[in-house]
């Protein structure tokens, strides 16, 4: 697969910027913007993950962002607190100090110079679902999502349970999501300090599936997150993907009938993928798509 290098407005990409949350916790970014978009600013297009931008997602991330800042978009990629270079401790998936810091993100992107004050989010899986979340809490500068591979629904919709029946995910995707969250941070972003936040995430690391056991009846745990409870929250734009052979595709038809924003919809022959690596395949230029439309 060939990939393209050279774009409408040169890029320049920080491999580390600071966004500072309100508690004094500061959050570790990588941004890709054009080099001019200081001087002729651009809308910002947040991808927001516990997945350690700097080799987690790097890779992906070289394809996905520097595309979108060529295109006249400042792409950042934010490490949630207490993942990757963050500081903080993330105690579970969207948890309330997750979506809280989605909204001042949100904030700082709008107010800095490169940026036109107008944020979207995008991103797939844990990406597609904090997009509905955050947007549920309605930040006034995020102006339309495109959620891909998600839910709207934590107990129905997700890998933990479906019908009242535990789910293999439940147990898989917590020992998944326990092992990287467990991993230290980078020496060369923070330098001597990387070792007691490692400590600190170790001593305060929860068992996932422990606690979702705990939860095994739709309660108030997985009301939180769940854009079902109100779809009327939502009031920007939402551009839905998903694939026929990804197990979240049922959400795309279910939130769209609900929701009374603009609202699209995409789903193509690939499983929990982005399209545009997606098998069996087709696959589909998922980066020109945002922009199309």
């Amino acid at each position: 697969m060939r990939y393209i290098t050279e774009f409408p407005r040169p890029v320049r990409e920080i491999m580390t910027a600071w966004i500072p949350m309100s508690d004094g916790v500061r959050l570790a970014a990588r941004i890709w913007l054009p080099q001019d978009a200081e001087a002729d600013p651009v809308p910002a297009l947040l991808e927001y993950l516990p997945y350690r931008r700097r080799d987690g997602t790097s890779y992906r991330d070289s394809q996905t962002q520097p595309y979108m800042a060529g295109h006249g978009y400042a792409a950042v990629r934010v490490d949630i607190r207490g993942t990757g270079d963050s500081d903080g401790l993330m105690q579970d998936e969207y948890d309330a100090p997750e979506l809280r810091d989605g909204v001042q993100i949100i904030a700082w992107l709008a107010a800095q110079p490169w940026c036109s004050g107008r944020v979207g989010m995008w991103g797939i899986s844990w990406g597609g679902f904090n997009c509905l979340q955050v947007a549920a809490l309605q930040p006034p500068a995020l102006k339309a999502i495109l959620p891909m591979g998600f839910t709207h629904d934590r107990y129905n919709g997700d890998c933990h349970f479906m019908g009242g029946c535990v789910l293999e995910g439940n147990t898989s995707w917590g020992g998944t999501l326990l092992s990287g969250t467990a991993r230290p941070p980078d020496p060369a972003v923070v330098g001597g300090r990387w070792r007691a936040m490692w400590l600190e995430r170790l001593q305060h690391a929860t068992l996932p599936v422990a606690t979702w056991l705990r939860h095994q009846r739709r309660d108030d745990y997985w009301k939180p997150g769940s854009v079902c409870e109100d779809y009327s929250r939502i009031q920007v734009p939402v551009y839905a993907i998903s694939g026929w052979q990804d197990s979240y595709a049922r959400n795309v038809f279910a939130l769209l009938e609900q929701l009374r924003v603009p609202k699209k919809a995409l789903v193509g022959p690939w499983s929990h993928n982005w399209p545009h690596v997606g098998s069996p395949g087709p696959a589909i230029g998922i980066l020109q798509e945002p922009l199309r439309s």
